[in-house]
């Protein structure tokens, strides 16, 4: 099996809605998601001969995701006040509302899933919260 890796990284802040500790509060990361690419076959003759899959393409699906996400507010969906988003928004922040609570772990299987759904031979999705700390999905 081959198998290819790429990264990307960006900075958000987010808080964990009904967590009891520190991370309830908004803060910042610098994250970084990495991930893996598999496949059994290379392809056979053109342009990507030997290539399992072209690096460009992985880089930049990997690269546009990451983005999309970048110097944002990610919070889950339904967990601030109305008045809040709106305020939020008048002053100009960027947000962005996701349909889960913006975990590590939750972040690597968005990663995968929305990789996945391009039709890239996704094998696994590693997010880093911390240089030290990542959460990794990969389906079984």
């Amino acid at each position: 099996m081959y198998l290819l890796k790429t990264s990307a990284s960006f900075d958000s802040a987010h808080f964990l809605s009904g967590y009891n500790g520190k991370c309830a509060n908004i803060h910042g990361h610098h994250w970084s998601a990495e991930i893996s690419f598999a496949g059994e076959k290379l392809y056979p003759e053109g342009e990507k001969r030997d290539m399992l899959i072209d690096f460009g393409d992985i880089k930049k699906a990997v690269r546009e995701l990451a983005d999309s996400l970048d110097h944002s507010l990610i919070y889950e969906e339904n967990t601030l006040q109305d008045a809040t988003v709106k305020a939020l928004e008048a002053e100009n922040f960027r947000l962005i509302a996701v349909p889960f609570r913006p975990t590590a772990e939750n972040f690597a299987e968005f990663f995968f899933r929305s990789l996945k759904n391009q039709g890239l031979p996704v094998k696994s999705a590693a997010v880093y919260e911390t240089p030290d700390n990542c959460a990794v999905y990969e389906e079984s």
